[in-house]
């Protein structure tokens, strides 16, 4: 898995970003590249923006107990796989503006570095190590270039 707090490894995701057009299609699933690149956005912004409403402890209590391992465990996601609803993109976006905010993000995070990350409290599970962030940005992005191709 690539390390989105290691500048070879951010170059390498951010390359194949930039491999992406707007007539760019996925190999599976719904939504076009624009929409893609705003649904990897959402975890950028529910670490660096207060755009998305934070769940309640009964349900953040149910998201770590369900889904935290999946999100943030190794093991690659499966394709079309369910997507919780403030990660469902259905209107349509500007590829140019939702790419240059993702690689904005993904900078930001590596700038950041792992430190800035370690114990740091997610939108949705609770405190995270620096691991388990990297796993979750970096296994999403990865799960997404791969459904667009590159």
């Amino acid at each position: 898995m690539k390390n989105v707090f290691d500048a070879k490894d951010v170059e390498s995701i951010i390359g194949r970003i930039n491999q992406l057009t707007p007539a760019t299609q996925p190999q599976w699933g719904k939504m076009n590249v624009a929409q893609m690149l705003a649904h990897c956005n959402v975890t950028y912004e529910m670490v660096y923006t207060d755009l998305h409403k934070k769940p309640g402890a009964f349900m953040r209590f149910m998201l770590k107990m369900m889904v935290k391992n999946a999100v943030v465990s190794e093991k690659p996601y499966s394709k079309n796989g369910r997507t919780a609803p403030q990660f469902l993109i259905t209107d349509e976006r500007e590829f140019n503006k939702e790419k240059t905010r993702l690689v904005d993000y993904i900078n930001q995070t590596l700038d950041l570095g792992s430190n800035h990350f370690e114990g740091k409290e997610s939108h949705s599970f609770g405190p995270l190590n620096a691991k388990e962030w990297n796993n979750m940005f970096a296994k999403h992005l990865d799960h997404h270039l791969t459904q667009f191709g590159v």
